[in-house]
């Protein structure tokens, strides 16, 4: 029988909770969230800003959490992850689920009440992580990387929804261009943590289809999520300077890409793996930056 988890005070266990959301993860989605939202380029409403932005957050970080309550077992098995709160038992199982389950509701209910339309979206992001990748297939398949692309996606839909009252093909390519951009941020850490992921049993695209497909991958998704957010870009009516920077911005990106397949090194695929990240928060500013 398991030893009962240590007694922490309030201070302490919100620390144990602060990893659990994954802050910098949740960040770039928060960020692409804000992104969809000033993208339309409508008056800014400082309120509703806060309200997307609140809601977002808590609703991203209601599903992480969730997330790692039931994923605590096989992170428990992989040297990455092992320490988590929900993994090592710093943090009640029980607790942990329904604090993941009142954030999140908190959050989709906020953001249906800021606008329906904007909740289902949010909600939506929701489901696709939480039930169809995390509950149902990250532990069948490594295809489920396609599903947690989709949830990934669904902030900057939510935004762009918002703010013009329908989902629209720019909404929708910004959300592609996510979608296609993850796989490029995600079969990275797969290769690197290769070992871990074996450990815990969950299939991957390297363990699965090889080095090579997983590579090759990566180059092709990093290419679509390039026109993906060129062709919204342009749809959007960006300036030429800003343009200019996302198509500098682009090319870094898909040269790492085909480095890294045609490489193959492991010190190349890290930089792509971190490069990925800056790539995509940077876009997101400069869809922020082009409303004002």
């Amino acid at each position: 029988m398991p030893a009962p988890a240590p007694r922490v005070n309030q201070k302490s266990k919100i620390k144990l909770y602060l990893p659990l959301i994954k802050s910098s993860q949740t960040g770039l989605l928060l960020a692409t969230g804000i992104a969809g939202y000033l993208s339309a380029g409508t008056t800014i409403g400082l309120s509703t800003l806060l309200g997307v932005s609140i809601s977002l957050f808590l609703a991203i970080s209601g599903s992480t959490i969730i997330n790692m309550w039931y994923d605590r077992d096989i992170d428990a098995k992989m040297n990455r992850t092992h320490k988590r709160s929900a993994a090592s038992g710093e943090l009640q199982p029980q607790e942990v689920f329904w604090v993941g389950m009142v954030v999140s509701s908190l959050g989709i209910a906020w953001a249906w009440i800021i606008a329906p339309l904007f909740g289902l979206v949010v909600f939506a992001g929701w489901f696709f992580d939480v039930v169809i990748y995390t509950l149902w297939l990250k532990r069948r398949t490594a295809w489920s990387i396609v599903w947690g692309g989709i949830s990934g996606a669904m902030p900057i839909l939510a935004g762009r929804a918002l703010a013009t009252g329908q989902i629209d093909l720019v909404g929708v390519l910004l959300a592609l261009a996510i979608l296609f951009w993850i796989p490029t941020h995600t079969l990275t850490f797969s290769i690197k943590y290769r070992e871990d992921y074996r450990n815990a049993g969950i299939p991957t695209f390297p363990s699965t289809y090889g080095d090579t497909m997983t590579r090759g991958t990566i180059a092709v998704s990093s290419v679509l999520a390039a026109l993906a957010i060129g062709w919204a870009s342009v749809l959007i009516g960006i300036s030429a300077g800003y343009l200019r920077l996302i198509a500098t911005l682009t090319a870094g990106l898909l040269l790492l890409a085909f480095a890294t397949f045609y490489a193959q090194s492991e010190q190349i695929n890290f930089g792509l793996f971190k490069y990925a990240s800056l790539y995509m928060l940077s876009t997101m500013i400069i869809l922020a930056l082009n409303a004002f």
